[in-house]
């Protein structure tokens, strides 16, 4: 009965040519242009559709006739569609480092230097001291060095472009041995191989998809090879009967052929990660003192920081990377450069400093504390007339990000029971309040989980939550 009501309403939705041609639709006419109505009524009829798609059975029965798209649902809608469609969203799904909704959000500080770079003139490329041409890379390199132990460190627009320019700079033409076990995808489709062929360098796979060992390297040397490459497997594991070459071990046989030495970490850490509630994996600093004469990584994910390609290493290397005329192609932009200098900044302060960097206060929270959060949420939203609407679950967190994929993380959530509407129907309408709310589904109830909410969310959260309930109560 619940679809054939749903045809029925579906059948009722009218035709485009229909709405534009009724006399309402025609008093919008003389305040917007033509093509701005029409997109608009497009997207109303759409909303329709999917509504009616999305509806319970029991909601379908009791709604007897569609509303008539009128003059205000136009304007309405006009004025969504004049909104930025690049837009804060608040994050309730539990990952930390949630790659489609921007990854890790910026410290205060970040912020702030972002605003001064972009509202004024900066030093950028300009030494104050001297009066004369500087060099973007001297806000950082220091930072780097300090943090990492590294000699020396540059950076560009992301970690694939880090890979790209390495490749490129060692290994053009060449060939570069790396596991068959570490030719990962980094997302959206972009893998190791395709990376390298860009760079023109030759892959030259070693070993098997579980076990590689260090003879695998050392018979793959030939008079045209120019480099080593290790990546480590960030977003995934392999577990069982495996085996792969520690870092030192390849760092003595690229030393002995005069080979550099190049390890992709993907998303690396300044911070160990038993001191982040996390299974233990090695920092940045611990690959330094293994003997990697490059190392790249990410600036968005575990650092918490912009999106951005860093590499550290040593002095030869780097210096060679900044003169490839591919780094002026792949540099970052003065925003970045702000945001990741603050960033920076903080982990060379101190610890105290780090801790109030987002993604690292996310990971630093306690299950007592989530607990807290999720019952000011709850209770908030229960007190708002929706009574036994919301309930505290004990759920997992993720990190995110292509980082520590096996990770699951204690949280707590509120669970919202959604009757009369289904739970995809109740996640839609989430997503076209304003902030969007992304949430997830989880045992037929929406989850809002506390640990990568802002305290300023959960103030505003019960609201939003409660609109929708009221309205469709």
């Amino acid at each position: 009965m619940g679809s054939v009501k749903k045809n029925k309403l579906l059948r009722e939705i009218p035709s485009v040519d229909e709405v534009l041609r009724s006399p309402d639709i025609k008093k919008v006419s003389k305040e917007y242009n033509r093509s701005m109505i029409l997109r608009a009524v497009q997207l109303i009829l759409e909303d329709k559709r999917k509504t009616i798609l999305l509806m319970d059975e029991s909601m379908t029965e009791n709604l007897q006739k569609l509303q008539p798209v009128n003059a205000e649902d136009i304007r309405q809608k006009i004025i969504h569609m004049k909104e930025p469609s690049f837009k804060r969203v608040i994050n309730a799904t539990g990952i930390i480092i949630h790659t489609n909704i921007g990854r890790a959000p910026l410290s205060d500080d970040a912020v702030q230097a972002v605003t001064d770079a972009a509202r004024y003139y900066s030093n950028l490329e300009f030494d104050i001291s001297t009066g004369k041409r500087g060099q973007r890379y001297s806000h950082v390199k220091g930072l780097l060095q300090d943090i990492t132990g590294a000699e020396s460190g540059i950076v560009v627009n992301n970690n694939a472009a880090a890979v790209l320019l390495c490749l490129s700079t060692f290994a053009k033409g060449y060939e570069v041995i790396i596991s068959r076990g570490e030719m990962i995808e980094i997302g959206d489709s972009f893998r190791i191989p395709e990376i390298m062929e860009q760079s023109g360098a030759k892959l030259v796979e070693v070993g098997s998809t579980n076990r590689t060992h260090l003879e695998d390297y050392k018979n793959a040397i030939t008079k045209n090879t120019k480099m080593i490459l290790k990546v480590h497997t960030s977003n995934y594991r392999i577990v069982g009967f495996t085996s792969e070459v520690e870092l030192a071990e390849l760092n003595k046989l690229a030393k002995k052929n005069n080979l550099p030495l190049l390890l992709d970490m993907g998303s690396g850490n300044f911070i160990k990660a038993e001191e982040l509630g996390l299974k233990d994996e090695p920092t940045v600093q611990d690959e330094v003192l293994s003997g990697a004469d490059i190392i790249t990584f990410s600036g968005d994910k575990l650092l918490g920081g912009p999106q951005a390609g860093i590499i550290v290493g040593k002095n030869k290397f780097l210096d060679l990377l900044a003169k490839n005329p591919l780094n002026r192609a792949l540099r970052i932009d003065k925003l970045t450069l702000a945001a990741l200098e603050a960033t920076l900044k903080a982990y060379a302060l101190s610890e105290e400093n780090a801790a109030d960097i987002p993604v690292i206060k996310m990971l630093k929270l306690s299950e007592p504390e989530l607990k807290n959060r999720a019952e000011v949420l709850a209770q908030a939203i229960n007190d708002r007339g929706s009574s036994d609407k919301a309930e505290i679950v004990k759920d997992s967190s993720q990190v995110g990000g292509g980082a520590y994929p096996l990770n699951d993380i204690p949280t707590y959530a509120v669970a919202v029971d959604t009757a009369p509407l289904a739970v995809n129907a109740f996640e839609n309408m989430l997503r076209k309040l304003t902030p969007p709310v992304i949430a997830r589904i989880k045992n037929d109830r929406v989850l809002f989980d506390m640990r990568t909410l802002l305290d300023d969310e959960i103030e505003i959260l019960p609201n939003l939550i409660c609109s929708i309930i009221k309205k469709n109560s």
